[in-house]
């Protein structure tokens, strides 16, 4: 298959994509990794008259640490976040979820704010920022602004963009210490989408008991879910097995599956609620051999 015709320009700075998004006045595309346009190029799902490559734009891969978390560049590849050092020691539940995406080759091209701004409700990567509250960096012709990852996913393959602006940077502000964490997903085959996948941290407090819960599912919803109902059934508790089941079965209840080729609503939920139970399980377990790390000499 052939794509249709377009025109391509390479932009130098963020300013210059952001003026060419806005000439062709919602026809223009945004070139980084392809890993997701070039497909849908292909298949002529999408018509743009111009390609805007962003791949030369300096300083937009980057991934640094600030006093209270990191700031990651819109084009950072899936395995730069895979191998970096950084994200290892403060977000390791996210390392875990890169590792689900696709292939390698894939990885080596596809970018995080490419994934982001798709917004595909079975990709990791959407899912994650909600998980970890990331704040999402975007420049337009009215100059810059912040939006929170809760406000950022419509709806599939829709998000908070306007046809003339660019996601350029993600903020996560780093998890405190002794949190634990838990990522689970379930495809039919290693690098396909996931038909479902859950993501949890668990905070425990001075007495143990969960001062902070996040749940966060994909792959059973139009956008990815935060699971509010069932962090609330776990704060202020121990995170024991009654807890932990009660939280899985909100989330399968909060969830709006659909059947397709790869699996029914049905199953989609039932996925929703054993994954969401490991994920917990998983978090909650680190984070008790988190408090053992922590324990002075000769504790119990």
């Amino acid at each position: 298959m052939k794509p249709p015709p377009f025109d391509y320009a390479r932009a130098e700075s963020v300013d210059e994509a952001v003026a060419l998004l806005a000439r062709h006045d919602g026809g223009a595309k945004l070139l980084a990794g392809g890993q997701s346009l070039v497909p849908m190029l292909n298949f002529r799902l999408v018509h743009p008259s111009i390609l805007v490559d962003v791949n030369r734009i300096p300083g937009l891969a980057a991934i640094e640490a600030g006093t209270g978390g990191l700031r990651i560049g819109a084009l950072a590849r899936h395995r730069r976040l895979e191998v970096s050092a950084a994200i290892a020691e403060r977000f390791p539940v996210l390392r875990s979820a890169v590792r689900h995406v696709a292939h390698l080759a894939i990885r080596n091209r596809g970018t995080l704010g490419g994934s982001l701004a798709h917004a595909d409700p079975a990709a990791e990567l959407p899912m994650m920022t909600l998980l970890l509250d990331a704040t999402m960096e975007v420049s337009g012709p009215a100059g810059p602004r912040r939006i929170a990852a809760r406000e950022f996913f419509r709806s599939a393959l829709t998000t908070a963009l306007g046809d003339a602006e660019m996601l350029v940077r993600v903020e996560l502000p780093f998890l405190p210490a002794g949190t634990g964490w838990g990522f689970e997903e379930v495809a039919r085959r290693a690098g396909d989408f996931a038909l479902a996948a859950a993501a949890a941290t668990l905070t425990p407090g001075a007495d143990g008991n969960v001062a902070e819960a996040r749940l966060a599912v994909m792959g059973a919803h139009d956008t990815p879910l935060r699971i509010t109902a069932a962090e609330a059934l776990l704060a202020g508790g121990p995170p024991d097995g009654e807890a932990v089941r009660a939280a899985a079965r909100a989330a399968r209840d909060a969830v709006e599956p659909y059947d397709d080729l790869h699996a029914s609503a049905d199953l989609r939920r039932h996925l929703v609620e054993v994954l969401a139970r490991r994920a917990l399980d998983a978090a909650a377990r680190r984070a008790r051999e988190e408090a053992a790390r922590g324990a002075p000499e000769g504790a119990a």
